[in-house]
């Protein structure tokens, strides 16, 4: 059985009201979770691509990533858990794992599971929510892994406008 089904999540995956690249994160991370993380994608074989700059590199460890100054260009990971899905993982901090999707990706229900699959996968390994917040609006997830129910629930009500639904209800 699918965790969210589309006609009950679309309006928090329109491009237009919800800007097109939402924030996941995993708050209250590590070190040893941004391992975890790259150790998981290695594991499942999704393909990825690592870069620093314009430079693609071999996926280091997590330490050294992190590590780097702070006036260095922050490097990033390329994951696609499907061809046509891509999340970018960026290195901003080690406590909180953050990446982006273009929700232009994740229309229907078949996206929609493939990256509901992802989103557990992660929580699941890492034993943390994984939370998406709508673009520039961190802090207020209206979807997530649930590591207690093991599952994608959803975290904010969807507003059901007479235009199909769009945004949230305040």
């Amino acid at each position: 059985m699918a965790d969210l089904l589309w006609d009950d999540v679309r309006c928090f995956f329109d491009p237009d009201s919800m800007g097109s690249l939402p924030d996941v994160r995993v708050p209250g991370a590590s070190v040893e979770d941004w391992q975890a993380v790259l150790d998981l994608v290695a594991e499942k074989g999704w393909k990825c691509r690592y870069s620093e700059g314009e430079a693609v590199l071999p996926v280091p460890r997590a330490e050294p990533v992190l590590a780097r100054p702070a006036d260095a260009e922050c490097p990033n990971l390329r994951v696609w858990p499907t061809a046509d899905v891509v999340a970018i993982f960026r290195f901003h901090a080690d406590d909180e794992i953050d990446f982006d999707v273009d929700l232009r990706e994740l229309q229907g229900q078949e996206r929609l599971d493939v990256f509901c699959g992802f989103l557990r996968e992660i929580g699941r390994r890492l034993g943390k929510p994984v939370l998406m917040d709508p673009e520039g609006a961190h802090g207020h997830p209206v979807l997530g892994y649930d590591t207690e129910a093991d599952r994608v629930v959803l975290l904010a009500e969807p507003l059901v406008s007479d235009r199909g639904g769009s945004g949230l209800r305040s």
